[in-house]
């Protein structure tokens, strides 16, 4: 069986752990939530070489599933990250201009590929989006 992984990406703060609940119900789906992982493993290094070695962790998580749909949450502010992390398909959670953490809203890259761009708050409207036209 071929996983299907689907990133939900955005500064934090911005929906993505909320959305990505939402979705994992829906499609039973494996969720890989970035702060859950960090805590499990007690990385808390937010610099780039924790944050490759966090979307590394990720990825392995994924491709171990034996579920048909992963929904992975995490900032991922780097493009390097998403093509290490190769989703098939890309939520991006463009609800907040600015999260609390000025050192993330300073290195966080909007992406330029996305298959959805979610842009308010709304995470039954944005999951019933999703479904429709992905699903």
């Amino acid at each position: 069986m071929k996983i299907k992984k689907i990133l939900i990406m955005g500064l934090p703060g911005s929906g993505k752990t909320t959305l990505a609940k939402n979705l994992t119900k829906k499609l039973n789906a494996k969720w890989l939530n970035a702060d859950k992982i960090r805590g499990k493993y007690n990385d808390w290094d937010f610099s780039k070489t924790g944050i490759i070695r966090q979307v590394n962790r990720m990825k392995e998580l994924a491709n171990k599933s034996k579920k048909k749909f992963v929904i992975a949450d995490f900032v991922c502010p780097h493009h390097e990250q998403r093509k290490i992390f190769k989703p098939n398909l890309i939520i991006w959670m463009d609800t907040i201009k600015k999260s609390r953490y000025p050192r993330m809203n300073r290195i966080f890259k909007k992406p330029k590929k996305y298959d959805l761009r979610v842009t308010s708050k709304d995470n039954k409207l944005w999951s019933k989006i999703f479904l429709e036209k992905f699903i």
